[in-house]
């Protein structure tokens, strides 16, 4: 077997498990969000598990929310935004396990040349906003083999910034009723 056949192998492999992690996920999601009853460690956990689905929207933001009128928001927001964007490297491996797909179309030129040019500041907007579009955008950046750390980074910074948003929310929701 030579080095691609095994490449497109492995491909297949990784695609294969994030659709049954994504089934599975979606299969279990109320046991799932019991785990923010942990803490922070609860909260970075729960929002690895949400984020790794791809395409199938679970409400991260809401549980985030909860967890900002129970703990530090700041520090909600900080689990939150490091796990979901742990839980979004299933769109990225996705996107790499299909690149063999589209890596000989026309299309696939194209994009190479946007993400590179704007790649950084796409992930960045992408996981700032609550979206289904970010495992898209997931996909391409693994398809287009961005730099994972790269990609990490600014997801990272996206998600941490929306996650404030919705914890400090739902801190500033509880406070009015007290």
């Amino acid at each position: 077997m030579n080095p691609k056949q095994r490449l497109n192998i492995l491909r297949a492999l990784i695609l294969i498990g994030v659709i049954a992690l994504t089934i599975y996920l979606v299969s279990i999601r109320d046991q799932v969000k019991q785990l923010g009853a942990y803490g922070y460690p609860g909260i970075f956990l729960v929002s690895i598990l949400i984020n790794a689905t791809i395409i199938v929207p679970v409400p991260g933001v809401l549980l985030t929310s909860a967890m900002g009128a129970v703990f530090n928001p700041f520090w909600v927001a900080v689990a939150a935004g490091l796990g979901a964007s742990i839980g979004e490297l299933s769109g990225y491996l996705a996107g790499f396990s299909g690149q063999g797909v589209i890596e000989n179309a026309k299309l696939y030129a194209r994009l190479t040349t946007w993400m590179k040019k704007y790649g950084d500041i796409t992930i960045l907007v992408l996981a700032f906003i609550p979206n289904p579009a970010f495992d898209v955008a997931g996909m391409i950046a693994g398809v287009l083999r961005m730099n994972i750390l790269k990609f990490l980074f600014y997801c990272a910074i996206g998600k941490i910034l929306k996650m404030m948003i919705f914890a400090y929310t739902g801190s500033s929701i509880f406070n009015l009723f007290q």
